[in-house]
């Protein structure tokens, strides 16, 4: 028998047969009234954060093609939700934005040293505004000038998820709003 590659799931069709996928050979297309709503990256984007829960958080090393595509529908909603609820009319905002790679130009030559509590300040500001999404932005731009690298190499794989486990961690202990949502892109 041979072995599935480590970055690879095995997706179940409705046959029986199943298909070895990596994040990057996934693709979506989306019909109906949600082409507009969506561009191709931030679905692009949201299927890989899908296909990572599904086999980094649930270690799972096979899908049904129905689990995913009904895992990737609800994290798709709940995006529109939250796209229709941060609309201007608000008087509040509901919606605050922060630039990763200017926090890690920031930082200078600390690098992660400086960084991580920069980030989690950043955060926990955040939260002090009560906001329904807090959108950090420029990861990749900002994994790259932390690690210096030119190119997109393990070492910056590695900080990118070091980045969100760490927003996932300063999150879970924080008391923020109960409504709320961590984007980091």
């Amino acid at each position: 028998m041979i072995t599935l590659a480590a970055d690879c799931l095995l997706f179940e069709l409705g046959t029986g047969e199943c298909i070895p996928y990596s994040a990057d050979m996934v693709s979506v297309e989306l019909g109906g009234g949600t082409t507009e709503a969506f561009d191709p990256e931030f679905v692009q984007h949201a299927t890989k954060a899908v296909f990572h829960y599904f086999k980094y958080e649930q270690a799972r090393q096979s899908v049904t093609v129905g689990e995913f595509a009904g895992a990737l529908e609800k994290v798709l909603r709940g995006f529109a939700v939250t796209a229709q609820l941060a609309t201007p009319a608000d008087s509040q905002p509901h919606v605050l934005e922060y630039d990763l790679c200017r926090l890690a130009l920031e930082t200078g030559q600390g690098r992660e040293l400086f960084f991580f509590p920069r980030l989690r300040a950043e955060l926990q500001r955040h939260l002090q505004q009560a906001p329904r999404v807090v959108r950090f932005r420029g990861l990749r731009g900002c994994v790259k000038q932390l690690t210096g690298a030119r190119r997109w190499s393990r070492r910056c794989e590695t900080l990118e998820l070091e980045i969100v486990d760490y927003l996932r961690q300063c999150l879970g202990a924080e008391s923020g709003p109960v409504e709320f949502s961590l984007l980091v892109e």
